[in-house]
């Protein structure tokens, strides 16, 4: 056998847990059984609108082998180093075997099972699994059968607990090619503090923010919320996302919190839109996320919550809500300025009704606007009209001769809101969101 591919997926549930943690167990197990890791582990995140996901859907996989070449460390687990080498030699097949089923043990070990949508599962590959398993698992709702059947035609090794649903995502994992990517830098606490209240000081996060100018979304200074540190019962202290592999690492000496048990450096798609499919109208299905030009159908509606809809049509005539929320703060706020007429570039997901949940706006070019210029002049005495009110009109102050609003002469106005591009506020991003101007 040469190295092999091992992909994981759906070891927590909502009470707790983490899947990622779960991955730093399987590189502790490979150091011990001398089996060295192969470039990056990498955490891949999964469709974002699935209804059954916990938290941020991500699945988790790692090349292993014999390493050969030069070594990095890519973290510590266990107070000892991880390294990963550029380049593997073949496992015997029985080392091979033996590590698979040590590792499903520790999968199994490190799971939440019993507990709801709790699902784990392993596949190992000797080599790579096609791409489509990733972007369908990126971008649509995969059927359980259909992959346990690929994966059999393909010969990957499985092993699955509960409903088999995890499968899915290790596969995934596997399958995405990863030229696109982005870093994120997990440090964890003991596994006996999850669940108890994160100590992390925000000062230090911020000065490392400003130091490394290739991390992002360290923190959101609209709401003053910290964004490195997740607020869900899991072992995770903080993660640092960057733009490159060399700055979360840098970062890590720079932030002061409670102390770190371990922590590893993953390659992830986060901030690639890899979720995003240009569509038609007529083409969008629940459940996916989606990219449309479209023009403004009808005037902005406010909503209670401080929501905003957009009712748009795309060239084909298709016509569709798209939902400007309230916590994006960006959003409806640019939403509300736009008129019937404006053309943008929109993307976002939906759900189980036929409504699009912005995620972001690009306008392309506005509509006419008019407003009401200066009081008319009086046509019977030729004086400047005042006005009696936007809905009364307007009165000649010498023969009081009046005049409905309408008088007034109509004038070119400006928008309120400029051409570019509008993303919600850093707390309301999701994971995959694309970083770049545009997805």
């Amino acid at each position: 056998m040469t190295a092999i591919w091992v992909g994981i997926d759906d070891t927590d549930s909502p009470r707790g847990g983490c899947t990622t943690w779960c991955l730093t167990e399987l590189l502790a197990l490979a150091r011990e059984e001398g089996v060295d890791l192969i470039g990056e582990p990498r955490l891949v995140r999964l469709n974002p609108s699935i209804p059954w996901k916990t938290r941020g859907n991500a699945a988790l996989s790692a090349h292993f082998g014999r390493g050969r070449g030069p070594r990095r460390r890519v973290g510590v687990v266990g107070g000892d180093p991880i390294f990963s080498f550029e380049r593997a030699r073949p496992l015997a097949p029985a080392r091979a075997s033996s590590f698979l089923e040590s590792a499903w043990k520790r999968v199994l070990a490190s799971s939440r099972v019993g507990e709801a949508r709790t699902d784990p599962a392993l596949v190992a590959s000797s080599r790579p699994l096609p791409a489509e398993l990733y972007y369908r698992a990126v971008r649509e709702v995969v059927d359980v059968r259909e992959t346990h059947a690929l994966l059999r035609s393909l010969g990957a090794w499985v092993r699955a607990a509960g409903d088999g649903r995890g499968v899915i995502g290790a596969a995934a994992s596997i399958a995405w090619p990863g030229r696109r990517r982005t870093w994120e830098l997990i440090a964890y606490r003991p596994i006996d503090r999850e669940g108890e209240r994160r100590r992390v000081e925000p000062g230090s996060v911020r000065r490392a923010a400003r130091e490394q100018r290739h991390l992002f979304l360290c923190d959101d200074p609209r709401t003053r919320r910290l964004l490195v540190a997740p607020h869900t019962p899991c072992p995770i202290l903080f993660g640092l996302r960057g733009t490159d592999p060399e700055s979360p690492l840098r970062a890590l000496r720079r932030i002061r919190s409670e102390p770190v048990d371990r922590w590893v450096l993953f390659r992830t798609n986060q901030g690639t839109g890899d979720h995003l499919v240009r569509r038609a109208v007529r083409e969008l299905v629940p459940y996916s996320s989606s990219v449309l030009n479209v023009t403004v159908a009808e005037p902005p509606a406010i909503l209670r919550g401080g929501h905003v809809r957009l009712r748009v049509r795309d060239r084909d005539d298709g016509l569709l809500d798209a939902i400007a929320f309230e916590p994006t703060k960006t959003l409806p706020a640019i939403a509300r300025h736009l008129v019937p007429g404006d053309r943008l570039q929109i993307w976002g997901s939906r759900g189980p009704r036929p409504a699009l949940n912005l995620e972001g706006i690009r306008i392309f070019r506005f509509a006419p606007r008019w407003s009401r210029g200066r009081p008319p002049d009086c046509l019977r005495c030729g004086r400047r009209t005042s006005s009696l009110g936007s809905v009364r009109g307007f009165r000649c102050p010498g023969c009081r001769r009046t005049f409905p609003p309408e008088a007034a002469p109509r004038v070119r106005a400006a928008p309120s809101v400029t051409v570019g591009v509008y993303h919600p506020t850093p707390s309301a991003r999701r994971h995959l969101a694309p970083l770049a101007p545009e997805p």
